[in-house]
Parts: C-alpha cells; sequence; structure tokens
C-alpha cells in the first residue's frame, strides 16, 4: 500500500449566533441572557493527501491555527502516517510557541489513518467501549433567571439526575462572594442526595487560596468527587496545589492549562493533582494518548476536557477514565456549540441513553461526519495552503 502524502490544507471558518446567551461582567464566560444573540464561530481543518483520503477535524480557538505558516513546508510532502514522527517535529518547534498548532494537524492526521483503513479511530487505537459514561457540566452562573442562584443550581441538578445523568458539574459565577460558592456546593449536594457524584469546576476565578481552601472545605462536606482549577493561578501552580491538596481531601484536577506529556506529568509527580486532564484539541489524540497510558503507569485516572467526537474516541481505548463531559449545559439555555455541525454526533442535554451514557461514533476516522452543507451554509471564508 503506498502511503498517502499531504498536499494540501484547508482551513475552513464560520459563523452563526446562539440565542439567549451572553457573556458575563467580564465578556469571558457565555451566560445565560433572555433574547440575546451570541455570536460565535469556528474552524474546520482539511488535511488532503494525494491518494485520496482528507482528515477532517474541528479546530478550536483561531490560536490553535496560528503556528500553521511556521510548519507548512514541513509538512507538505510527507507521509500522512508518520504522526509520530510529525508529532514529536512539531512540537519541537512550537517549542517557544506553547506548542500551539500542533494538535489540529496530529488530528486531522488521524481522522485520515481511520478512513484509510476503514475503521472510527477507537478501533485502530485497540478500543473496546460501545459507549461511555456522562457528567452534565453547567455554564457560569447568571444573574438573569438560569443558573442565577443555589437554588436554581440544585434544581438544574435534580433534572439531570432525573434525566439519567450518573454525575454533574458545577462551574460557579465569576464576582460571586465566596459564601455563595460554598452555599451552592453544599445546596447542590443536599438536593441530589449521595446517588450522583458531583464536582466543582470555578474556572480559576475564586480570587485567593484562602477562597480555594473554603470552597474546598465545603466540597469535603459535600464528598465531591473532584475539585478543579479553583484559583487565579491559571490552574499552573504546582506548589499551590500541593499545598491545597494538604488542606483539604477532596481530589483534585489539574492539568487542563499546561500542554505536552512532560508538564503534566510534572504536576503529578509534584504530589500537585489527583487526577489529570487531557484535550485532545490542545495535545492531539496523540498526545492525549501518550498522557493517559502515563497516568495509568503511576495509578491515576485520566478526564477529558470538553465533548467532541475525538473525545469519544480516546476514551473508547482507556481503562482509567471515568466520565465524558456533555456541555456546557443549562435549565434555559441552548447548548455551547453548533448543534448542527454533525450528522451523526450530538452533545446536547438529552444526547444521553437510559444509563447516562453516549455512545463512541463508529464512522471511519473520528467517527462523526461534518454536515458540508450547513457549514456551506455558514462559512465566512477559506484560507488554502498548498
Amino acid at each position: 500500500m503506498k502511503d498517502p502524502k499531504i498536499t494540501k490544507l484547508e482551513i475552513h471558518e464560520y459563523r452563526y449566533e446562539l440565542p439567549d446567551m451572553g457573556h458575563d461582567e467580564d465578556g469571558f464566560n457565555m451566560v445565560y441572557e433572555p433574547g440575546g444573540r451570541l455570536p460565535a464561530g469556528g474552524q474546520i481543518l482539511r488535511l488532503f493527501t494525494d491518494t485520496g483520503p482528507v482528515g477532517e477535524c474541528l479546530a478550536g480557538r483561531g490560536s490553535e491555527l496560528s503556528t500553521i505558516p511556521q510548519f507548512w513546508h514541513y509538512l507538505k510532502g510527507r507521509s500522512a502516517l508518520h504522526r509520530e514522527q510529525i508529532y514529536d517535529d512539531i512540537k519541537r518547534a512550537l517549542r517557544q510557541s506553547a506548542r500551539i498548532g500542533v494538535a489540529p494537524i496530529d488530528n486531522a492526521l488521524w481522522d485520515i489513518a481511520g478512513k484509510l483503513f476503514d475503521v472510527p479511530i477507537h478501533r485502530l487505537l485497540g478500543g473496546h467501549k460501545k459507549s461511555v459514561p456522562c457528567y452534565a457540566s453547567t455554564y457560569h452562573g447568571d444573574q438573569a433567571g438560569g443558573l442565577d442562584s443555589p437554588q436554581a443550581y440544585a434544581d438544574f441538578a435534580v433534572q439531570c439526575r432525573e434525566i439519567g445523568y450518573p454525575a454533574f458539574k458545577i462551574h460557579g459565577w465569576s464576582k460571586a462572594p465566596v459564601a455563595q460558592e460554598v452555599a451552592n456546593v453544599l445546596a447542590v449536594r443536599e438536593a441530589v442526595g449521595d446517588g450522583i457524584d458531583l464536582m466543582l469546576d470555578p474556572a480559576c476565578e475564586l480570587r485567593t487560596f484562602g477562597d480555594a481552601v473554603k470552597v474546598g472545605r465545603a466540597c469535603d462536606e459535600a464528598a465531591f468527587f473532584w475539585y478543579e482549577d479553583p484559583f487565579r493561578d491559571g490552574g499552573i501552580s504546582q506548589f499551590a496545589h500541593r499545598k491545597l491538596r494538604q488542606l483539604i481531601r477532596t481530589p483534585l484536577l489539574q492539568t487542563e492549562h499546561v500542554r505536552s506529556l512532560e508538564p503534566h506529568i510534572d504536576f503529578v509527580v509534584a504530589d500537585a493533582t489527583d487526577y489529570v486532564r487531557g484535550d485532545i484539541g490542545y495535545d492531539g489524540i496523540t498526545g492525549v494518548m501518550k498522557l493517559a497510558h502515563a497516568a495509568e503507569a503511576l495509578g491515576i485516572d485520566i478526564e477529558f476536557h470538553g465533548p467532541s467526537p475525538g473525545a469519544r474516541q480516546c476514551m473508547a481505548a482507556i481503562r482509567n477514565t471515568n466520565y465524558y463531559e456533555m456541555g456546557l449545559l443549562g435549565p434555559k439555555a441552548p447548548p455551547s456549540h453548533a448543534t448542527e455541525l454533525y450528522l451523526d454526533h450530538r452533545d446536547e442535554l438529552d444526547a444521553i441513553d437510559e444509563r447516562g451514557h453516549v455512545p463512541v461514533g463508529q464512522a471511519p476516522g473520528l467517527g462523526a461526519r461534518i454536515n458540508w452543507d450547513w457549514v456551506a451554509a455558514h462559512r465566512t471564508g477559506i484560507q488554502t495552503y498548498d
């Protein structure tokens, strides 16, 4: 079999609007806003080969594609099956750019491989799971009648439990008093009882280490499954999170905001986290699978950040993971993504089955087919490298 050689790369940009959504007071977090129209968009990377298979993947934020001009000359003409070499070389080349840009290329290469051999990626990885369990992951708190109080979060947690979710994760407010965050943790546990796992992700909003300790002790009282990215260090201080682990009992989930294998594992061996975060949008499938196996060797679990077809493919192929992140969700808000983007993949509140699972995609490659008619109707531009 002739190796497929990379010939061309396209970036398709698209725009759309999310109804009843806006931003919080700082303009960063998406929150429920009745009557709002929040501009949104994305990019899809297409990687062409001389033998036919085209790798296609959602490329996330625009910054993920900003470094491509630095290494397109390296990619063109190279075998699309040499994923390990390509990953290693680009990772080295982008060492002063936080390795931004390696992930979408790597994911597209995996998509090519799956399409070439006519199997979903999890089959190439040795996967066996047909479905994975989910947690409902909330939007940040608002002031508009959605998630605007501990009672509102508690009611939504009960709703998700009744739908069938085995776990529920809170994203709190951006500037609420710490007492309100503590009350939220306790109210949600009281409402749902003991039969559901609960998690908290302040998304680095808590202002001080002291506030992180106070909220962490509330998580202890409420027996939370994990406590994630508590405070304003940005989720990257090994020393601070080791100290936090010494003061609370709730397991920490860190490393969403570091990239590549070595900094993740440095966090673990520094006793600064209990679970590790992996994200194929930051480190690619190659990088995340390296992390999953390294975590397995250390006896700990990896938890995947955000919903995506690729995350399901990876979860189907590893033992040491617990939940797929379904979100962002709210009781009155729409899903936080373009629901029409895929033909055979759903990440909405009602997408789970009676066990609280979602299926692992079986289409060749990433397991989900892009709805190119929808993309064409919302496309704002195409950038080409050839």
